[in-house]
């Protein structure tokens, strides 16, 4: 029987002052690009420790932009995970370039740094480095192949708001970062997308592209596209960044709560955490391994019944999904992130999951078992 308790996988939070933020823009009617975005910018810069932000319309743009500024192009390849969301790989396709998959290690879930230098040759002009779930990848080795090989460094930090590598925010690390406000990610402007760097020349870059190509008003020196974000957008993003680092401890303080209670049960691994890294948890995500009494799949299915909600980050390797295939991409390549596909699976760690929820979703599992 279903259980009419519910704990959802993700919700955003939006309280009061949220809503008057949007309201006072609303009955301002400056509802485009403007003063709210040009602020939430300046406030983002200064949150990542970075000189610029530049924010657009979503993510996707965000890294489309980000590989156009960096002159990404045909003929050029651009290594990657395939464990992530498609995005990624696919704002590759869009310069015309080619995206080389190299393997993730297998406790972070995030790009192996000793497969990446396997992966380059001579035609590599770029590493895109995403931090899975919340967790930093390992920016120290990134940083010292991008410069060995003098390839660009780019991070994508869709669901790193916040997080830390060797006490330094991700997003400042690479030569161009990009991060997600969709709806579900730690903070939110509904949808939408920043990208930050220390480069005047490729800020300045970014903001033509974003903008129609227009250096002033209907002059126009690139061929740009409308990417811009909204105010309405922007005042929501103003006020969640200020209760984003609220918002990560509670993460955090969930996900230690969860790790402590399913530790001890035969079958389950609880996420790693890197010590160099503050993980801020977009995502909680066990693996149900083969001696569990259920497959993930049935373990899932059970969970729901049970009132708790689930999800799959991801359920195949990028490489595996249809339009790769027909790209001509080899099934078999990159284990590890194959094996992750067949045994992830993320738990609710958001800020609205209470300690009461946690102890509910322990009790669940783990009277499986016995």
């Amino acid at each position: 029987m279903a259980s009419k308790r519910f704990i959802p996988i993700a919700k955003p939070i939006i309280g009061d002052d949220d809503i008057q933020a949007v309201v006072k823009v609303l009955k301002s009617g400056m509802l485009a690009q403007g003063e709210e975005v040009r602020l939430f910018e300046q406030e983002f810069a200064k949150y990542i420790g970075v000189r610029h932000a530049i924010a657009v319309v979503n993510g996707t743009a965000a890294l489309d932009i980000a590989l156009k500024v960096l002159g990404i192009s045909p003929g050029d390849e651009v290594i990657t995970t395939p464990f992530t969301f498609i995005a990624t790989a696919n704002a590759i396709l869009f310069q015309g370039a080619k995206p080389v998959f190299a393997d993730i290690d297998p406790k972070t879930y995030n790009l192996d740094p000793n497969d990446v230098l396997e992966k380059i040759t001579n035609k590599t002009k770029a590493i895109i480095v995403v931090h899975l779930y919340g967790q930093p990848a390992d920016m120290k080795a990134f940083k010292e192949i991008a410069e060995d090989h003098r390839l660009y460094l780019i991070e994508d930090a869709a669901q790193a708001h916040g997080a830390e590598f060797m006490g330094k925010k991700i997003g400042s690390w690479g030569d161009i970062a990009i991060f997600s406000f969709y709806s579900t990610k730690n903070m939110t402007t509904g949808e939408g997308g920043m990208i930050t760097t220390n480069s005047s020349e490729f800020a300045e870059k970014a903001k033509l592209l974003r903008n129609h190509g227009q250096s002033e008003k209907y002059l126009h020196v690139e061929l740009g596209w409308n990417l811009r974000m909204t105010n309405i957008a922007a005042a929501l993003g103003r006020v969640q960044l200020r209760k984003l680092d609220k918002f990560n401890e509670i993460r955090r303080r969930n996900a230690e709560l969860l790790t402590k209670g399913l530790s001890s049960i035969k079958g389950i691994t609880p996420p790693y955490v890197d010590p160099r890294a503050k993980h801020v948890f977009h995502q909680y995500v066990i693996r149900v391994e083969d001696e569990f009494p259920l497959t993930r799949d049935e373990l899932r299915a059970y969970l729901r019944e049970k009132g708790i909600d689930t999800a799959i980050h991801y359920p195949r390797p990028i490489f595996q999904q249809p339009l790769y295939r027909k790209l001509g991409y080899p099934q078999d390549i990159c284990p590890n992130s194959i094996d992750a596909s067949r045994h992830v699976l993320s738990l609710p760690v958001h800020p609205l999951v209470s300690e009461d929820d946690i102890e509910y979703i322990v009790r669940v599992i783990s009277e499986l078992v016995k």
